[in-house]
């Protein structure tokens, strides 16, 4: 019974809008209507800086985190990827905002990656903050993350539930940043600068 509870568990502490009611409490502004209109940590660090970005992007990813360390303890590997992988989808379409578009699920992906392969998820966080010093684009930094987390997963012999979590979330992160890697091909794709700004594409 406690297995079967841990996966809409996992979808509702992942359909926690952070990003939205964040700002919402602390600026009184709805975060969607700024930027790229996106509800993650990043389009809420690039409107309103690093303080309020950096909060939203811990609480995303302590969410996935309690969310497939819950699954982990009701059931072992294969619930806490069902818990993890239903939070995600919370935070994608969360319940708290009608499911409409949440955000891209990239920090609450790591949050579920470090409770179910702690040290494939430190490798992808020194992959992300290389990736993103290197470029400033957030969205080129989740794509190379994401792929190292497959490849990690499948190359260190992790148990199959998490080498499918770690396919199946790189196919579901990239897909959700198509308009990204459409602007990237472009060229218009929005450089992340110090300080706050009122720009473009997200990723978190």
């Amino acid at each position: 019974m406690t297995e079967l509870l841990a996966v809409p568990a996992g979808y509702l502490l992942g359909s926690l809008p952070f990003g939205y009611w964040v700002p919402r409490v602390l600026r009184g502004e709805d975060i969607r209507t700024h930027g790229s209109g996106n509800v993650g940590a990043s389009n809420v660090f690039r409107v309103y800086g690093w303080r309020l970005g950096t909060a939203v992007a811990v609480l995303d990813v302590a969410k996935g985190f309690a969310a497939a360390s819950l699954g982990l303890w009701a059931g072992g590997a294969l619930v806490g990827v069902l818990a993890g992988a239903a939070a995600m989808a919370g935070h994608a379409r969360p319940l708290f905002l009608g499911f409409e578009r949440g955000g891209k699920m990239v920090a609450t992906g790591g949050g579920v990656t470090f409770a179910l392969a702690p040290l494939v998820a430190f490798v992808c966080v020194g992959v992300w903050v290389a990736v993103f010093l290197l470029t400033r684009y957030a969205s080129v930094a989740s794509l190379a993350t994401t792929v190292t987390l497959a490849v990690l997963v499948v190359a260190l012999g992790y148990p199959w539930p998490i080498v499918l979590f770690g396919l199946v979330g790189a196919v579901a992160v990239i897909a959700m940043h198509r308009q990204n890697i459409r602007r990237l091909r472009a060229g218009t794709e929005s450089r992340f600068e110090l300080g706050r700004s009122r720009g473009g594409g997200t990723s978190v």
